[in-house]
Parts: C-alpha cells; structure tokens; sequence
C-alpha cells in the first residue's frame, strides 16, 4: 500500500462521503437564511441557508466517520470533489475536514492549494479565508521558505489568489510573525483596485498592528498617499480615536 492510501479499502470513500455531506446540508437549508446571508457579498453566491455552527456539527460528524481510517490523500480527494461545488456551505464543510488533517501537511499542499484558488473552486472571499489562514498560514510558518512563493501571488492575475496572499498571513500576523514580508505584501497590492482584496489588505495590516501599534502607524503614515482608503480605514480600526484622525487626515491625498 503506497504512502496515503487508504488504512483501510472498506472504509468511505471521498465521493462517498461528499454524497452523504450534500444529504445533511440539504436537510438543513434555510432559503430565508440564504437571502439574508447574501447580503454579505457583492458577488452572486449559491447558499443553502446554514449557520457557521451547523455547518461545523455537520463537518464534526463526517470526520467522525472517517478518522480511523482517513489519511491527508482522503481529505484532499473530498476537496476535489466538494471546493467545484457551487454551494458555500459545501465548500467550507470540504475545508473543514480538510483542516482536521494539519498535523499531516506538508509542502506539497502549497500548489495544490495554489490550484484550487486559481481554478476558482474558492469563488468568493468567505470560502478564501475559511480555507488560507490554517491551511496556508500553517505551512509558511512550518516551512519559511514559502514566504517568497507566495509574496509572487500579489501579482497573480486571479483575485482569490491575490486574496491569499494577504489573508494566510492573518494569524502570523497577529503573533507578530514574517511581519517584513507581511509589510511587503501590503505595499504590493496597493495599487490592486478591487475592494475584496483592499479590505483583506486592510485587515492584514490591522491584524500585524496588534504587536506592533507604532510600525504600523509609522508605516502608514509614510505610505498613507498610496494606500486605498478602504485599507486604511480597515487597518487603523484598533487605533485609539484621537490617533485615527491624525492618520486620516495625515494621508489624505
């Protein structure tokens, strides 16, 4: 048996377990809470109406399942299947189990999870940030030497790719890890005019600030002409009033 294979051919397979997760998601869609949880994207997104906690105890339940005798290839095989599905809840049930399995990544992920955000099976910001910050934030802090492959994505012609690069730094950050590369990255996607990624830009540099309050307003203050105002407004929301003014009005273009 090659390394991941399965521990066992008689447990569920990932089709098998994508089947049964659609079942469970579909009985418990609420078309009501799916107009209302629409309101939180710009883009068109196909909902079937489940809370966070609902979606969690559906994913709970699947990996109890599968936990024996699943391996990392399992959980990557249940992505493949389930990420294309149109359905947020579908896509974040996939990510989840995905996540069960961090102890077992290692670097390969880092294209294969490269592919799905280029193949846009992550269509929306929701799915991008549910799946960078534990999966990709792991592997840069487990394996450094991926901080300058993804610094490139910046410059990535697909908005979800971009997105990453900013929001699998986010708990990094927040620990006052790779802030130079974090600090790099933001300069980079200043001049990226869609709001998806300056409002994760923007929530990167406040995140980063949580360490680190004066680097942070040192750099906007030098910058602050280049930086979009969204971004900026996201990444001073933690500054004391009175220090909030000042930048406004100091990088007021």
């Amino acid at each position: 048996m090659t390394d991941g294979a399965r521990k066992d051919s008689t447990c569920m397979t990932p089709e098998e377990l994508a089947k049964k997760a659609m079942v469970l998601l579909k009985s418990k869609a609420n078309p009501e809470k799916a107009v209302q949880a629409q309101s939180y994207f710009k883009e068109q997104v196909s909902l079937l109406g489940l809370s966070s906690d609902e979606s969690r105890e559906i994913a709970n339940e699947l990996y109890k399942t599968v936990r024996e005798t699943w391996t990392i290839r399992e959980a990557i095989e249940l992505c493949e299947v389930l990420l294309p599905n149109k359905y947020l809840e579908a896509k974040g049930l996939a990510t989840l189990v995905f996540l069960r399995y961090h102890k077992d990544f290692d670097r390969s992920l880092f294209s294969v999870i490269k592919k799905w955000l280029s193949q846009d099976y992550c269509d929306n910001w929701a799915s991008v940030d549910v799946l960078c910050p534990d999966s990709l934030g792991l592997l840069l802090e487990r394996f450094p030497d991926l901080v300058p492959k993804i610094m490139s994505w910046t410059d990535h012609p697909n908005r979800w790719v971009k997105r990453a690069s900013a929001v699998s730094f986010i708990k990094l950050a927040r620990r006052g890890k790779h802030l130079d590369p974090v600090y790099r990255i933001a300069r980079k996607l200043f001049p990226v005019e869609d709001d998806l990624i300056e409002k994760a830009n923007g929530w990167l540099l406040r995140e980063a600030g949580k360490t680190d309050m004066a680097r942070l307003e040192k750099f906007l203050l030098k910058h602050g002409r280049d930086i979009p105002r969204t971004t900026l407004r996201y990444a001073i929301e933690k500054f004391p009033e009175a220090k909030r003014i000042r930048v406004l009005k100091a990088t007021k273009a």
